[in-house]
């Protein structure tokens, strides 16, 4: 994985060419000096790459021995990861744990050369050492008598556990694995796991998850970032015919030290585990690109690994995946206590800002039915998706960011820059490295699928994929039985899947099978699903995009496109330009007596927070 450290004397490239970071202009300028001619530059942070692209194994091909013992390494060289210099906490360091230095040493450089946590699990063993070599029938034997018998408040011995596992396999004519491998597989099993199934929520939140009561922790950018989402009041239409579709999810991650929003995730799906890591993903990534996308000429300098994460109790952030790939990226993931709507406090602030400025755009629902009155949400609904989503972007960017935070005494950007650069009252953290890697970053943060290859490639969701990458995987088998293969998709574009192969560590794009199918969303699907399932018709294929098209999205997108384009590309700018010109007028022009001045925060009602 790419990772470009912004810091003085750091090597770096810029268009190919060895160089030297001499100065820190800014947080988005840099001078450099070529190695070998002396010749300097001083340029954008987003045109250097690193001096070498680290390849690491992804953490979807460590098995649970290899990722406890990554963790476990990590957990001893955290100490001493911003303390590189003290040769006695690297002596004690290695003592206490009976390690060498030259190992500390070693795990150092892994873990700079990469930043993720996957990447101290060592070099993969040829040969099957170190992976399962159980069945799935007696893998799913063992996990289900681990949950049943062991990981609850009965508290059964793991004594009790191997032979509730040996009973079971006799009865069903199946080899019972090795105790130790039983054993070892209990050990794999986190601590905070163990206690808060077989002792309850409340010991392990107070042994594992501290209370505290002040952000007194998020003393840099990037310390503590909050993530929450909500159901946005507003009906948008649908990308084809613009007709009304439905209100849209938002998740946001505010930067508590400034305020600063450091990443969005917008979708017509309800808050889950993929939507969550894309939001994290979209935070940690630089968003010169997503800025482009868009046509938005703004500042928005936030990129880099946020040391904690704060989220709810939300049954979304408690999967697996989110969690272990906010470990690999050294995230530190933290629940929010019950009864504490403090740590809560920002994230909810922000999203009632943004509840206010959008009750002004049309086809806003308001925040209830009494306050929408006679107002016809639907019938004036006017943006698409990725409109709206540009309509926020530039509002975050241009009025949110640059706007005076009464709680800060200065915009969020301001209160960010003086953090990363610093200035006579406070000493700046640095700028944080920037991970260049897109595609990786975000397939890290979703959650991921098994299947295994047939001749025809893999079926999801009635859908078939295939490409030939796929071919020398087809009835590939493990122990007599399928293997099965690592798949992942995103919701927005269900065209193509991502595959995991094994042998290159490397995800590959197979699209449909059949390529004269469109590309579709997952919620576009769904909807069509149901149509198939009221008509009592079979769902198949053939049947799902014969669908798409009775549903008027292909035949209309056809005659429709260039009609739209031309008569709504002034529509469309016109009601940006319009709306944020109120927007501006009314938050930012204090010169003028004649209108109200609205502060940051100022006058939020309980209705704001409705969801």
């Amino acid at each position: 994985m790419e990772r470009v450290y912004i810091t003085k004397g750091e090597k770096i490239y810029y268009n190919e060419v060895e160089c030297i970071i001499t100065k820190i202009v800014d947080i988005n300028t840099v001078t450099i000096e070529e190695v070998y001619t002396n010749i300097p530059h001083t340029v954008p942070v987003h045109e250097l790459h690193a001096k070498n692209s680290i390849k690491t194994d992804l953490l979807e091909t460590l098995n649970d021995v290899e990722w406890e013992k990554a963790k476990k390494r990590y957990e001893i060289i955290v100490p001493i990861l911003s303390n590189r210099g003290n040769l006695d906490a690297i002596n004690e360091v290695a003592t206490s744990n009976k390690v060498s230095i030259p190992t500390i040493y070693r795990w150092l450089k892994l873990f700079d050369e990469s930043g993720l946590v996957s990447s101290l699990a060592g070099k993969k063993k040829t040969g099957g050492a170190g992976k399962s070599r159980l069945t799935n029938a007696q893998e799913e034997i063992i996990n289900n008598k681990i949950n049943s018998v062991y990981l609850n408040q009965s508290r059964k011995s793991v004594t009790k556990l191997i032979r509730e596992i040996q009973l079971e396999c006799s009865k069903l004519g199946i080899t019972c694995p090795h105790p130790n491998t039983i054993r070892s597989r209990v050990k794999s099993i986190s601590d905070e796991e163990k206690l808060r199934k077989r002792l309850g929520v409340k010991e392990a939140r107070y042994k594992f998850e501290p209370l505290k009561g002040h952000y007194n922790e998020a003393t840099y950018p990037l310390s503590v970032v909050q993530i929450d989402h909500t159901r946005v009041d507003i009906i948008l239409v649908d990308g084809f015919d613009r007709k009304p579709y439905k209100r849209p999810w938002i998740t946001v991650a505010l930067d508590v030290y400034s305020r600063m929003v450091v990443g969005v995730y917008l979708s017509f799906e309800p808050p889950g585990a993929l939507g969550t890591g894309m939001c994290i993903a979209n935070s940690i990534l630089p968003k010169e690109l997503w800025l482009e996308k868009h046509g938005i000429s703004a500042d928005w300098p936030c990129w880099g690994i946020m040391h904690t994460i704060h989220v709810d109790n939300a049954k979304e952030f408690h999967g697996n995946m989110l969690k272990k790939a906010s470990h690999n990226y050294g995230i530190s993931l933290q629940f929010r206590p019950i009864a504490t709507p403090h740590w809560g406090g920002h994230i909810e602030r922000i999203l009632g800002t943004f509840a206010k400025e959008i009750h002004n755009l049309p086809g806003t629902t308001f925040s209830s039915e009494a306050e929408r009155k006679q107002y016809q949400s639907e019938k004036n609904s006017s943006f698409t998706l990725d409109e709206f989503e540009k309509w926020l972007l530039i509002y975050i960017t241009k009025i949110y960011h640059q706007r005076k935070h009464s709680s800060l005494g200065m915009s969020p950007l301001e209160k960010y820059k003086e953090g990363i650069l610093g200035n006579n009252n406070v000493i700046g953290r640095g700028i944080s490295p920037r991970i260049n890697d897109y595609r990786r970053t975000k397939l890290d943060f979703m959650p991921f699928f098994e299947r295994s290859v047939q001749e025809y490639g893999i079926v999801i969701d009635h859908i078939y994929y295939y490409d030939d990458v796929l071919r020398q995987y087809i009835h590939t088998t493990n122990n007599n039985e399928s293997k099965k293969y690592i798949f992942k998709r995103d919701p927005r574009d269900i065209s193509v899947v991502y595959f995991l192969d094994p042998k290159t560590n490397t995800y590959f794009d197979i699209p449909y099978r059949n390529s004269s199918y469109p590309p579709m969303s997952i919620w576009e699907y769904r909807d069509i699903i149901k149509k198939i399932k009221d008509s009592n018709v079979s769902v198949s294929e053939e049947k799902i995009f014969e669908a798409y098209r009775e549903l008027n999205y292909l035949e209309q997108k056809n005659v429709k496109q260039t009609a739209i384009k031309r008569r709504n590309i002034k529509k469309d700018g016109d009601l940006i330009s319009n709306s944020f010109s109120e927007i501006h007028e009314n938050s930012i022009d204090s010169q003028s007596g004649s209108v109200e001045i609205i502060l940051p925060f100022e006058d939020l009602d309980d209705e704001t927070f409705n969801r």
